[in-house]
């Protein structure tokens, strides 16, 4: 085992044990939620100062409103987190199976993508195929046995096209940050986590599928 897959296992393993105990403590839960959208901010930001360097008027108009949109965006994103948690407890349940669609896409892009290669989906990404995107939406789908149980107020037919909606959300958040990326001409968005780049490179999908997760859910 070479010392960059090492690193990366020993930083997932942190990750996961840090969202078991968002999910169990409260306190921590608001402090990581504020914590990780500052930096993603930060992180945003370095990518957009990298895009937008020349100093002509142009340049800097768009600083700012990227600047102040993504402020905004990732501001929506700490108060309905911390408003979600402070209110009924079925919704925490809508958060968990957003984020958790988000994971399985990537698992399920990553392996299948891996095992069956084949047609590349977009130059934006190199690395990511079809083969690989039609493996995140089959992943994302086996979430549904474990938690019809707890969204018994959706039929089969429902929760299978929420689940894909947010699948394709999250798959094209991570588009976007690799679009940002390759435009920034970066790899990662930091090297903050080992093995892994930034927290942004983490939480792409996951920034966009929370919102639409929990709209979807909370609108059928």
């Amino acid at each position: 085992m070479n010392l960059e897959l090492k690193k990366r296992i020993i930083t997932s393993v942190f990750l996961l044990a840090l969202l078991c105990l968002m999910y169990l403590y409260t306190f921590i839960l608001m402090i990581s939620v504020i914590i990780i959208s500052i930096i993603s901010w930060i992180e945003f930001n370095g990518l957009i100062v990298k895009i937008f360097k020349k100093n002509n008027n142009k340049d800097k108009l768009l600083r700012f409103f990227y600047k102040a949109i993504s402020l905004m965006y990732f501001s929506m994103l700490i108060y309905l987190v911390l408003l979600i948690k402070s209110q009924k407890q079925d919704f925490e349940i809508f958060i968990i199976f957003s984020i958790l669609i988000s994971v399985m896409s990537d698992i399920g892009g990553l392996v299948v993508g891996k095992t069956f290669k084949g047609k590349k989906l977009t130059k934006i990404s190199p690395n990511k195929t079809v083969s690989g995107s039609i493996g995140s939406f089959i992943f994302s789908l086996f979430l549904i046995p474990i938690f019809f149980e707890y969204l018994i107020n959706y039929d089969l037919l429902t929760l299978s096209i929420i689940t894909l909606i947010v699948s394709l959300t999250s798959q094209m958040g991570d588009l976007l940050i690799s679009f940002l990326k390759r435009k920034a001409k970066v790899k990662n968005t930091s090297d903050l986590l080992p093995g892994h780049g930034g927290i942004l490179d983490r939480i792409d999908g996951i920034i966009f599928a929370i919102p639409i997760g929990f709209l979807l859910l909370v609108s059928y």
